[in-house]
């Protein structure tokens, strides 16, 4: 079975004074979370394509779900307070209603960003069926800075340097053990759901992303990204 799962549970701080999470917001004619949805119902092998929201949100998801996408694959499901907590809860909801299997994948993909591609989808997909893991990347453009208290510690060399992505694709089983075997101090680092599987000792695959896969953060972000679709509508 191959699941995908939108992670839409974040608040959008960094958005500012705005009156709902960041992924509710409108771009153009839509909700950013609609746009997304709609990449993802274009792919037919997802067996079940899961939404997951905060709680206090579920009834609003459930609202635009139904007005907006008419695809019996998408559910809409209630979330944790962080992000790996909202993914592990997607899983339960696969494991309560499908049952697990040795070879389930799941495509986590985040609900801002909604200039994914049948591409990048479909190789995330190809290479999951065949290693653990797999993360969505592209090779840093900047040179990355490592430091602490304004002090420089390292300088990488940069073509060794990717930006992470996503999707982040994960055999389920795999990621469900080496989520169970990780510490509660493990857990409370984890900024990234691909660094749950390198703490386990799991090898994580990379696959191609593109620039404008970019996360909608900030309102210059989401200035960006309305621009982006006028010139393609």
């Amino acid at each position: 079975m191959i699941y995908a799962q939108i992670l839409a549970g974040g608040k959008g701080t960094r958005m500012g004074n705005v009156p709902m999470p960041k992924q509710f917001l409108s771009l153009a004619d839509k909700p950013i979370l609609i746009h997304t949805i709609e990449k993802f119902v274009l792919e037919s092998r997802f067996d079940a394509i899961l939404v997951v929201c905060p709680a206090d949100w579920l009834s609003h998801t459930q609202d635009l779900v139904s007005k907006y996408v008419s695809d019996e694959r998408v559910h809409v499901v209630t979330g944790g307070s962080e992000r790996n907590e909202t993914l592990m809860k997607g899983i339960e909801y696969i494991r309560d209603n499908y049952g697990l299997h040795d070879d389930d994948v799941v495509i986590t993909h985040d609900a801002v960003r909604p200039f994914i591609t049948s591409r990048i989808i479909n190789d995330n997909i190809e290479a999951v069926l065949a290693n653990p893991a797999v993360d969505t990347v592209v090779p840093a453009i900047d040179t990355i800075v490592q430091g602490s208290e304004e002090k420089i510690d390292d300088i990488p060399v940069r073509s060794t340097m990717y930006q992470g992505q996503t999707p982040q694709s994960f055999n389920i089983k795999t990621l469900i053990e080496s989520y169970e075997a990780l510490s509660d101090a493990q857990k409370e680092t984890l900024s990234d759901s691909c660094k749950i599987c390198l703490l386990a000792g799991q090898p994580v695959k990379m696959v191609r992303g593109e620039n404008f896969n970019f996360k909608i953060t900030t309102p210059y972000d989401l200035r960006v990204a309305t621009a982006l679709v006028e010139t393609r509508s």
